[in-house]
C-alpha cells in the first residue's frame, strides 16, 4: 500500500473516531480568522526559571518554604542545597562559578542574577543539566516536584532562576497573552519533545535486543518509571550526582525517550564508510532508524495545505560547515528529518524542510515578504536557542524579540497567531506539579507566549495546555483527521479525572 493510500486510510478511520475526539476538535466560529500560524521552538526552560515572577501568574510569589524543600534521595528533607557538581558556568566562562563557592545553599530556591548573591547574569552561558525521560519522573516524585535536586548530575543548581524582568521577552509577555499552565508534551529531553510537537508520538527501535543499539536499552524498575540505581550510587545528593546501572535511550519495550540521532544528514553521525553520503551510519549504535508515524505534515499535506520546518542554520550544517560556537547546530532538534516520509532525495524534504538561514535571515526574509506558508514551525540554530551549557539566554531571548518584531510587521500579521514556547524544562525545577496523564507526559511547566491581533491583549492564560495544544489548534483550524496521540493524552487525561489540554484559543478573542 502506498503511503498517500495508508494516509487516506488514516484519515477516514480518524473521522470515526470516538464522538470524545469528535467533540474535542469541533472548530467555534472564528478559528477561520487565522491564515497564518508560526510556531517558534526555543530551549529548557522551566516556567519558574524565566518567568517566576512575572506580574499575575503563578510564580514563586506563591510558593511557601515547604513546597519549595528539596528531599535527599532516602525521601529526608536536605538540609542544605549540595554544591552545583563541577560549578555553575560553562566551559570557558570567565570567572566562572566553582563547584565550592556553590557549597552550603539554603535548601530552598535561589536566583542566580541576584546581585548579592552570584551576580550572574542572563547573558552568561551556564552548565547544562540532565534533563532526561526517567530522571525528570524521578524528580517530579508523583507530582510533588521535592526531588530535583536529588535526581539531578547538577546538585543545587537545579534550583536557580532569573529576573527575567530584564528580558525583552517579558515586553512582548506583557503586550499579548503569557500561558502560565502550559507543560512540556513528554518527560525529558529535547528528543521526544520535538516528536511530541510535530505528531503527538514516541519513537521507536524495532527488535532493539538485537540492534546495534541494544546497549541503549535502560535498566529500569518494574514500575516503568524508575530507573534502577548502581549499587556504587551516592546515597545522599550532598555526596554527589547519582550512578544507574544503565541509563539508556531506548525502554524495556523499545520506545525511544532520550537522544538518538536522525539517520539522514545532518545527524551527529557520519556516513559509513563508502555509503550513501545522505545517510547516517546505520550501524552507529546511537543512528535511529527510520519512523513511519503520520505527522501533522502529512495531514496538512494531504489537505493541500502549505506548511514547512524552517531550521536555523540548516543549508550550513548540510554543507558541513557547522562549527562551534556559530551556529552549534542540533541535528536532533530536526524532528521530520527522522521519518522516511522526508527523506533525501524525497519531494516532500524539498518542499518542506526548509533552511531557516544563518541568524534565521532567511525564515525573516520570508516574513518580511510575506512568503510564510499557512503553518511555519521555526527552530532557531543552537547559540540562540538558550540552550545551558552552550547557550545564554539574552541571546537567545533577544533573537525571539527581533522574529516576533519581523512577524508584527509582516503583510500576513493581521490574521497570524505565534507560539512562542520551550521544548522542555532543562532540568530546572518548577514548582506546579504535571497533570497526571499518560506514560509520556505531561513533564514540567515551560514559558509560552500567546501572540496574534486576536490576542486578549496583557492577560495571562491559565488555561491547561501542553505541548501539543500546538496541534489542537491546527488540527481544529484546518479540520484535519485527530492525531492518535492527542486522543490517547486526553484519555489518559480524563482517567485520572484532569480536564482535557486546551488548543490555545482561550488566549485568543475571535469574535472581533
Amino acid at each position: 500500500m502506498t503511503r498517500l493510500k495508508l494516509l487516506i486510510s488514516f484519515c477516514l478511520a480518524g473521522s470515526a473516531l470516538a464522538s470524545f475526539a469528535a467533540a474535542a476538535t469541533a472548530a467555534p466560529a472564528g478559528y477561520d480568522k487565522i491564515d497564518t500560524v508560526v510556531v517558534i521552538y526555543a530551549e529548557n526552560r522551566s516556567f519558574d526559571n524565566l518567568y517566576g515572577g512575572f506580574p499575575g501568574a503563578n510564580g514563586l510569589s506563591n510558593v511557601t518554604a515547604d513546597q519549595v524543600r528539596q528531599l535527599d534521595r532516602d525521601g529526608r528533607p536536605l538540609a542544605e542545597l549540595p554544591p552545583a557538581w563541577g560549578g555553575l558556568t560553562g566551559k570557558g566562562v570567565t570567572p566562572p562559578v566553582t563547584e565550592a563557592q556553590t557549597a552550603h545553599l539554603a535548601n530552598a530556591s535561589f536566583s542566580i542574577d541576584d546581585p548579592n548573591g552570584f551576580n550572574k547574569p542572563v547573558s552568561m552561558i551556564t552548565r547544562d543539566l540532565w534533563h532526561r525521560f526517567y530522571q525528570e519522573q524521578m524528580q517530579i516524585n508523583g507530582g510533588r516536584n521535592d526531588k530535583f535536586v536529588a535526581w539531578a548530575d547538577s546538585g543545587g543548581f537545579v534550583m536557580g532562576h532569573y529576573d527575567g524582568s530584564v528580558l525583552p521577552m517579558w515586553t512582548v509577555a506583557r503586550k499579548y497573552v503569557l500561558a502560565d499552565n502550559f507543560f512540556q508534551g513528554a518527560f525529558g529531553g529535547s528528543f521526544l519533545n520535538h516528536f511530541q510537537l510535530i505528531c503527538a508520538c514516541t519513537p521507536r527501535y524495532p527488535n532493539a535486543d538485537t540492534s546495534p543499539a541494544k546497549g541503549q536499552i535502560a535498566a529500569v524498575e518494574p514500575g516503568g518509571v524508575t530507573l534502577k540505581v548502581a549499587d556504587n550510587s551516592p546515597a545522599s545528593a550532598l555526596a554527589g550526582a547519582p550512578k544507574f546501572v544503565n541509563d539508556g535511550a531506548i525502554t524495556p519495550d523499545f520506545y525511544v525517550v532520550n537522544t538518538m540521532q536522525p539517520p539522514y544528514q545532518p545527524s551527529n553521525n557520519k556516513p559509513a564508510e563508502g555509503g550513501d553520503p545522505a545517510l547516517a551510519d546505520p550501524s552507529a549504535p546511537s543512528t535511529l532508524p527510520p519512523q513511519h508515524d503520520i505527522t501533522i505534515g502529512d495531514l496538512l499535506s494531504l489537505k493541500g495545505i502549505g506548511w514547512a520546518w524552517h531550521a536555523g542554520a540548516w543549508q550550513v550544517a548540510l554543507d558541513g560547515k557547522n562549527a562551534m560556537p556559530v551556529p552549534n547546530f542540533q541535528a536532533h532538534h530536526q524532528p521530520f528529518n527522522y521519518f522516511a516520509a522526508y527523506a533525501p532525495g524525497t519531494p516532500a524534504r524539498a518542499e518542506h524542510l526548509r533552511d531557516g538561514g544563518v541568524d534565521g535571515t532567511a525564515f525573516i526574509r520570508d516574513i518580511d515578504d510575506g512568503k510564510l506558508p499557512a503553518v511555519s514551525f521555526y527552530k532557531p540554530q543552537g547559540n540562540l536557542n538558550e540552550h545551558g551549557g552552550y547557550a545564554d539566554v539574552a541571546s537567545g531571548d533577544q533573537h525571539l524579540a527581533d522574529v516576533v518584531s519581523h512577524l508584527e510587521k509582516s503583510p500576513q500579521w493581521g490574521h497570524m497567531l505565534v507560539v512562542v514556547t520551550y521544548d522542555e524544562n532543562g532540568g530546572f525545577w518548577d514548582h506546579v506539579a504535571p497533570p497526571k496523564a499518560d506514560r509520556w507526559g505531561p513533564g514540567n511547566r515551560v514559558p509560552t507566549l500567546i501572540i496574534s491581533p486576536f490576542a486578549k491583549m496583557g492577560t495571562v492564560d491559565h488555561t491547561q495546555y501542553d505541548t501539543t495544544s500546538v496541534l489542537r489548534f491546527i488540527t481544529a483550524r484546518y479540520d484535519l483527521p485527530v492525531l492518535p496521540g492527542l486522543i490517547a493524552r486526553d484519555k489518559a487525561l480524563r482517567n485520572n479525572d484532569q480536564p482535557p489540554m486546551g488548543d490555545l484559543t482561550a488566549a485568543l478573542d475571535l469574535s472581533r
